[in-house]
């Protein structure tokens, strides 16, 4: 099938989806109450809550720590750090920097607390903050939330733990 306002089968797939849904804390807002998806395919109960937030900060070496720290603090499972230069408007002008971008991984029960620790660790006067729910495969999440402090991770038949 295909859409018929953009021609696209993805958009005309996606547009007749359930979304997938959790249940997601969220600092300074009100909590979003959404159902969860089917079971996946290996018989578990499905994927597990995770959440995927934005960040950037200054330089590699700022970033570096602040994923460090995160990480340490069993808030995140895996930081990923992207070079990139951000065009913005900050204070009525407009700027150009190099940044680097960090994708946090991590469970919906952390959420809270590690914008509060983003928050407090930041070199930026205005953080970057932005999060949404995600799906992923059961292993992976059983990974995410061992590597956030939240139970015990199963091995992969090599006995190592999923990649990030």
């Amino acid at each position: 099938m295909v859409s018929s306002e953009t021609g696209c089968p993805l958009a005309a797939a996606m547009q007749q989806a359930d979304p997938p849904q959790v249940a997601m804390p969220q600092a300074g807002h009100q909590q979003v109450e959404i159902s969860q998806p089917e079971p996946s395919a290996d018989g578990s109960a499905g994927p597990a809550p995770l959440v995927l937030a934005l960040t950037t900060e200054a330089d590699a070496e700022r970033a570096q720590a602040l994923a460090r720290a995160l990480v340490e603090r069993r808030l995140v499972a895996c930081v990923a750090l992207t070079p990139l230069r951000s065009i913005y408007r900050w204070q009525g002008a407009i700027e150009t920097a190099e940044e680097v971008q960090l994708l946090l991984k991590t469970h919906a029960s952390r959420l809270v607390e590690l914008e509060s620790a983003v928050r407090a660790l930041h070199s930026y006067e205005t953080p970057e903050w932005i999060h949404w729910p995600v799906a992923a495969s059961a292993a992976y999440g059983r990974w995410l939330a061992e590597s956030c402090g939240l139970g015990e991770a199963p091995l992969n038949p090599g006995g190592t733990p999923p990649g990030p």
